[in-house]
């Protein structure tokens, strides 16, 4: 379970460091504590879909990771923050991604500051 919570905040982290740098990706809210709550679900939502849906992703696009030795995970990554941006649309949450390139550098962001964060961060092991 704390292994959950820490990587559940670093993700929060990491989306909310990508959200102040690139202006493409937004989060809307009436105060910062809305915009906290807004950025943990958007995290819960997150790491729902890069548990669910990126392994069956990476598997279908093996080949791919070879040809490309291994720089198709930035595509599956930005697919997953753009798979993100759909799920909390549909929510009625107020987290955006506007297009794929956007993706792909958010996706970027996000997977060097929540690997710095869970480095940071204490965890079960």
């Amino acid at each position: 379970m704390k292994n959950f919570v820490v990587k559940t905040i670093a993700n929060a982290g990491a989306l909310a460091i990508a959200v102040w740098m690139l202006d493409k990706i937004t989060l809307t809210g009436d105060s910062t504590a809305k915009k906290a709550g807004t950025l943990i679900v958007v995290a819960l939502i997150f790491g729902l879909v890069n548990w669910l849906v990126k392994p069956i992703l990476k598997l279908l696009t093996f080949p791919l990771f070879i040809l490309t030795l291994g720089l198709f995970t930035l595509v599956v990554n930005a697919l997953m923050l753009l798979l993100t941006s759909w799920v909390c649309g549909k929510l009625d949450l107020s987290f955006h991604v506007e297009g794929f390139w956007t993706a792909v550098l958010g996706g970027l962001i996000i997977s060097v500051v929540a690997w710095a964060l869970h480095v940071v961060l204490p965890d079960e092991d």
